[in-house]
């Protein structure tokens, strides 16, 4: 009845729930009040105060949640009013068409600049770019995300995105330090770098690095205006048959270990996976303590600092 191995009986997306607060989630699905799904997620957020840090309920979170415990046999739920939305493909415009060619090094960019993606527009042109030019497309992230689009002056470079953290990584908790109830409590304060995209056109040499370099001096405040609170280190994987994590060494980024064959967020093992290298990037000099909510107060030296 678990996403992952542990004493709790039950526990869904990272949060425990005891005897009395399942038999709370069973009122609320057999009351005729809640029919829909949406409906039960909100009443189980407000009846749990399961919230975000901004105060918010976690109603996605609750949904995949509720989902879960139906396929355990533990609550019923009633069936879906609609199915599930598939997202559609991004539609290409003259916007994400190849450019002329923007080379030489950084120093040659007269206005470097990253644009915190906010409006509709924006946001067609990241999943544009990123779906037509990223080996992997678009990223789906639900909950607190910050999308950025690069340009020099008007002509656009690149994107990232950064997202929500993977929920249990045995290498990045070694490097943090990190007990199982700490990383339950502190896992908002990591964010995923989940794309880094430099358009074909901009073979500009260290181009990537200064993008992330940039992303990490700013993220922090964006992040804290979007959500309340700020991150204090960053996370991403690399995958190694595919790249070496040059950019990521040149923006200060630490290589820490891989990942062990499993999916992101290491609920089922998933034969197949890429191994991918685990790179972090610490956006406060103090992430230990933020993260172990001060039980370690002093550097560690652990995980493997390698490019």
């Amino acid at each position: 009845m678990t996403d992952t191995a542990g004493p709790t009986p039950f526990r869904y997306c990272g949060r425990s729930f005891t005897e009395a607060e399942i038999e709370i989630i069973r009122g609320i699905t057999e009351n005729p009040r809640c029919d829909t799904r949406a409906e039960i997620a909100r009443a189980v957020c407000a009846a749990l105060n399961w919230v975000k840090p901004d105060g918010l309920p976690k109603v996605v979170s609750c949904h995949v949640a509720l989902q879960r415990m139906e396929a355990h046999g533990v609550i019923w739920l009633p069936l879906p009013t609609r199915e599930a939305a598939r997202p559609r493909p991004a539609r290409r415009t003259a916007a994400s068409d190849p450019q002329a060619p923007i080379t030489g090094s950084i120093e040659d960019l007269g206005a470097l600049r990253l644009a915190l993606v906010g409006t509709r527009a924006e946001s067609r042109l990241w999943n544009e770019v990123s779906e037509r030019y990223h080996y992997l497309g678009r990223s789906q992230s639900a909950g607190a995300q910050c999308r950025y689009l690069a340009y020099d002056g008007d002509r656009l470079l690149g994107a990232l995105g950064f997202g929500a953290a993977a929920w249990r990584l045995a290498d990045r908790d070694r490097y943090i330090g990190w007990t199982d109830a700490e990383r339950e409590a502190q896992l908002h304060l990591v964010a995923q770098n989940r794309r880094l995209l430099v358009l074909p056109w901009a073979t500009v040499h260290g181009l990537a690095s200064s993008l992330l370099a940039r992303a990490a001096r700013r993220l922090p405040e964006d992040w804290e205006r979007r959500a309340a609170y700020r991150p204090a280190l960053l996370e991403t994987f690399v995958e190694r048959a595919r790249f070496r994590g040059t950019s990521y060494a040149a923006a200060h980024w630490v290589r820490v270990g891989q990942t062990r064959d499993r999916g992101r967020n290491d609920r089922h093992r998933q034969g197949g996976q890429p191994v991918r290298d685990i790179w972090l990037c610490p956006l406060d000099p103090r992430f230990r303590a933020v993260l172990t909510d001060g039980r370690i107060s002093e550097p560690r030296v652990s995980g493997r600092r390698q490019a």
